[in-house]
This record gives structure tokens, sequence and C-alpha cells, in this order.
């Protein structure tokens, strides 16, 4: 009787340890962040449209900085400008891009990188068009300068496309960028070939704002950045747009809740300069300056070769070469005294200024590959290297075709460099500072491109060999700056805040 008793006691405490295990599993919910939200959807679909639709911003970006270039013998010749107040209107440009490079950085971590990127369209269409009705030069110059403003705010198109990439194709998609800015600059020299010997630069000017109006109307395709939205709380919003990525990628979103630390302190000017930045912020800010100098400086020297005929040394107003080389006086008239050097461009120079900006995408391949096997520190250092050589090499008394090939090498190295310090800055710093570290970076390259001007317009018509030795020493220096840098971000995650940074 008694072991009758005893068994259905057994009985009932197995039934209960049986009922009571599967009730502390619910306990252990999954949870995921953005990060692996990005990783866990891939690349798909999504991804096309966003590197189709922000890579146009270079489009835009490169047709009005492009534009100064073409349009500086004719409004040279129209206003009879000398050399000085030629340079003064790049300077000024790359001076309002300078001042709003931070202010955008500022508030594009506060209040989000899509609003920020569309206000400075309306911005800069709307003041480009105003331009090509300057009634003088004044006028011109004020006008442009807010151009550069609103051009400013283009990067945030680059950090978007940053922020909604997977790790392992940032190093290969973004590079693939450059073509957005060949394409651009391709467009306003082709333009300019046209329109300005027929209709004038006024139609030039105004032909240029097109792609910029349509380009806004596609802002609409691309969403707010998630890394962005969860950082400032609104977790749903982040959660909706990962889960509209999914759906058009035809993938799948991470089992469990999104988790990610709120960011209280966002885009302060401080952190840049903390103690786990500090090096890399100056190093940093060395090769922006470094790289804009050397760009902007390649560009407006071509212009300057063709445009004054300084191969082989600067000639003077009188002398001139015939068709055999050989140097002839000109006759002795008011206009060749001019101070303005009217002369605008032939149909063979906007050949060679085509030709050598095939070269911006001539070593993409070569760069990529740079970029993901040696790095992005050993990468840029060598390409600043090979920048620094060739700058000393276009002094050496060439033909045409010579020049035009070392034009060609030396746009391709300067496009190189601006490809890898853009995905360098926008991945070593986080998520709480990284608008504002670009936007920072964006802005002190102004300084290189605001000196760029009187180097190349201005220095270069005094001494060729002088101006070419300060672009190859600045470029030493960025190499050195680049080959120490103290953090590789060569296959590392985004990071969110400055506590990931070990």
């Amino acid at each position: 009787m008694a072991t009758k008793q005893t068994e259905p006691v057994t009985i009932i405490s197995l039934r209960k340890l049986r009922l009571e295990t599967p009730e502390t599993q619910p306990k252990e919910s999954k949870t995921f962040t953005v990060e692996d939200a990005v990783e866990t959807i891939g690349f798909g679909r999504f991804h096309i449209a966003l590197f189709l639709i922000m890579g146009s911003t270079g489009v835009v970006e490169a047709m009005e900085i492009m534009l100064i270039a073409v349009v500086s013998p004719v409004i040279r010749c129209e206003w009879q400008l000398e050399n000085w107040q030629v340079a003064l209107v790049t300077t000024m440009v790359f001076f309002g891009y300078m001042i709003f490079s931070i202010l955008f950085g500022l508030l594009a971590d506060r209040y989000g990188r899509w609003k920020i990127l569309l206000i400075s369209f309306l911005w800069g269409a709307y003041f480009s068009l105003l331009t090509s009705f300057s009634p003088s030069y004044v006028w011109f110059v004020f006008l442009r300068t807010m151009v550069g403003c609103g051009v400013s705010g283009h990067a945030q198109g680059l950090i978007i496309k940053t922020e909604f990439l997977p790790t392992k194709y940032r190093g290969y998609m973004l590079p693939l960028s450059q073509v957005f800015w060949l394409a651009g600059s391709l467009l306003i020299i082709s333009l300019a070939s046209v329109v300005i010997p027929t209709i004038g630069w006024r139609w030039l000017i105004r032909i240029a704002s097109i792609p910029g109006i349509i380009l806004i109307l596609a802002f609409k395709f691309i969403p707010e950045s998630a890394r962005f939205s969860v950082s400032t709380g609104n977790t749903q919003a982040a959660l909706a747009t990962l889960q509209r990525i999914a759906r058009i990628n035809r993938s799948v979103m991470p089992e469990g809740k999104l988790v990610e630390p709120i960011l209280e302190k966002r885009g302060r000017f401080a952190d840049l300069l903390g103690a786990k930045y500090l090096r890399t912020t100056l190093q940093i800010w060395v090769i922006w300056v470094g790289i804009s100098f050397a760009y902007y400086g390649v560009i407006l020297a071509s212009a300057e070769l063709l445009e004054r005929d300084l191969v082989c040394g600067s000639r003077s107003g009188s002398e001139s070469e015939s068709e055999s080389g050989v140097a002839v006086t000109l006759p002795d008239t008011e206009e060749n005294h001019s101070p303005c050097h009217c002369h605008v461009f032939a149909p063979s120079d906007y050949r060679t200024m085509i030709i050598s900006t095939v070269g911006e995408i001539a070593l993409n391949p070569f760069n990529i590959l740079g970029i993901n096997f040696l790095g992005r520190r050993l990468s840029l250092s060598i390409t600043m290297g090979c920048t620094a050589l060739f700058f000393l090499l276009l002094n050496i008394c060439t033909s045409s075709s010579g020049l035009t090939g070392f034009l060609f090498m030396l746009r391709a190295l300067v496009a190189a460099n601006f490809n890898t310090i853009y995905i360098y800055t926008a991945e070593v710093y986080p998520t709480m500072i990284r608008a504002l570290g670009m936007g920072t970076g964006g802005s002190l390259c102004r300084i290189g491109a605001m000196v760029a001007p009187f180097t190349s317009q201005v220095l270069m018509s005094a001494s060729f060999l002088g101006a070419l030795c300060l672009f190859s020493s600045v470029c030493v220096v960025c190499a050195i700056s680049a080959f120490t840098l103290p953090i590789e971000t060569k296959g590392r995650a985004l990071q969110v805040s400055d506590a990931e940074i070990s």
C-alpha cells in the first residue's frame, strides 16, 4: 500500500519539472544592433539605388566646381580681370565651402543627414541660377561664394551611403563614386565647348543647374540613415527603415529586438580633439588640406597651362611660338600689353582637358585593390608620394601630348587620394561625430583649395618651378602623415560611440 501512495507524488513532481522548464526560456530575448541588421540584410537592390542617387551628388558638385575652371578665361576677358581677381573667384567659393562644411556637419549630427543634404541642394541650385544674372564681377564673386556654401552639404550623401553599406562592400563601392565626379567634370567641359562659343557662359551656368534640380526630386526614395535615427532614440524609425531595405533586397531581418545606446551628446567639436582622436584628427586635417591643395591645383594649373601657354617656362606677353616651334615676336600692340591675358579656350584645349579629366578614373581599379588589400593608410601614402613625383615631372619641357600624359596621371593620382581620405574619415569616427568629422575635414581642406588658385594662377606665372616644388613638398608631408595614422579602418565595423574604440 505504501508503494502505491508514493508513485503519484513522483509523477506529479516530474510533471511540475516539465511544466516549469519552458517558463525560463522567454526571459532570454534576442537583440540586434543596426550594424547586425546591415550585415544580415546584405547588399542588394536598395544599395544599387542608393549608389546611383547619392553618387549623383558628385555629378552636381563636380559641375559646380569645374565650372570655375572653364568660365575663368571668359570672365577674365569680359570684365578685364587681372590674375589675382580670377584667383579670388575660386578662393571665395571655397571660403564659403569651408565655413558651411562645419555648420552643416554640426546640424547633420543633430537633425539628420537627409535634411541637411536636401537643404544644401536647394541652396546651391538657387544661387547657381542667380549667378547667371550677375551684372558685375563683384556680384559674380558673391553669388559663387553662396554656391560654395550650398555645395559643402553634399558630403552628407557620402555619409548616408557609408552608413547603409555592409562592411565588406564599403572599400569597393565608395571608390566607384569617383565615376560620378568624372561624369560631372566631363559633362561641364563638353557643355562649355559647345555653349560658351555659341550662347555664352551665362547659359552654361543655367544649364549646369538642371541636374541638381532633378536630383532633388529623387531624394524622396532614400530614407534617413538608420544609424542616425537609432542614435537619437528613434528606434521605430530606424527599424522601419531597415525592414524596408530588407523587403527591397528580398532579404531577412535579424531575429529579436533592435537595441542601440542612445547618444545623449552628439556632434561635439571637443570630441574630435579628445584624447582618443586628437592625433588622428590632426593628421587627417593635414592630409585633407594637402590633398585639396594638390587636387584643385592640378585642375587650375591645367587651365592655366592651356590658356597662357606656360609649358617650358613662362613667356613674355610679346612672344609666341610658330607652328614650327620657334618663338616669334608679335606686333607691339595695345592688346598684347593687356594685363588680362585674354585668351579663350580653343577646341584643342577642351580636348586636352577632357583627356586629362578621364584620368580621374584610370587608377580606380588599382585604388580599390590598394584600399582593400594594403589598407587605407598605406594605399594613401603611396598615391600621395607618386603625386609629389609627377608634380616635379611636369617641369620637363615636353610636347603637347607629353603634357597631356602628365596631366592625365596627376588627375588619376589626386582623385585616388580623395577617394581614400573620404573613406578613411567616414570610417574612423563613430556615429556620434561622423558627420562633424567629415564636415570639419571637408571644411579645412578648403584652405588648400583657397590657396591653390594663387599658386596655380599667380605664383606659377612668376615661377613655374617654384609652384611645382610647393605642390610636391605638400604631397610629401601628406604621404608621411598618412603612413603614420594611428588607426587602420580596413575591415572594421562602423563604430557607434567612442566607447567602442580601445
